[in-house]
């Protein structure tokens, strides 16, 4: 019984040690696919809800609109996965395993899943062959700019849009965006 309490805490305190698991932004899981569905919100939370309520799913991968990624279509697909496989690095998807909160990091030069509604004085349309450092950029570039927010292709628009901003408003959580605060 000793050997077997110990075991426990052992074990307790590796599972501390590690942390929570976490859903990795910027990351696919490709294979494993038993279901896909789109989401009309386009929020990867209801993809990780939906996966934890499925007892057949270990993992899934949320497909940002506009990407038009893993054989989908231009809208917010979920993909339920029956295995967990290998993260593969892709700026399309959003992945996590069974269980895993969707924590989008907030602090940071870039604020995932945020926007900063408000004090926009310009905004221009990204082109597909650049991302949000493009839009971080011409922020940094600009001495009017305090802060900007990038809305991901598929949102507003067939492509992402770049909103610079000339105060700091308050964030707010939305999947359509990122943002960051640079003055």
């Amino acid at each position: 019984m000793r050997f077997f309490v110990g075991g426990l805490c052992g074990l307790a305190l590796i599972a501390l040690a590690i942390g929570p698991a976490r859903a990795q932004t910027g990351f696919d899981r490709p294979g494993g696919d038993y279901a896909r569905f789109t989401i009309p919100s386009g929020d990867p939370e209801v993809c990780s809800a939906r996966c934890d309520r499925d007892a057949r799913c270990r993992a899934w991968t949320f497909s940002y609109p506009g990407t038009a990624a893993l054989g989908g279509s231009n809208l917010a697909t979920c993909w339920l996965k029956n295995q967990v496989k290998p993260l593969v690095e892709n700026r399309c998807c959003t992945s996590g395993v069974k269980g895993a909160a969707l924590v989008e990091t907030r602090p940071g030069p870039v604020e995932n899943a945020i926007d900063r509604i408000g004090g926009d004085y310009r905004n221009f349309e990204v082109p597909a062959n650049q991302d949000v450092a493009a839009c971080k950029q011409a922020c940094e570039d600009e001495n009017r700019c305090r802060a900007w927010s990038f809305v991901r292709p598929g949102y507003g628009g067939p492509q992402a849009r770049c909103y610079l901003k000339d105060k700091v408003t308050r964030p707010r959580r939305r999947p359509c965006c990122m943002s960051g605060v640079v003055r």
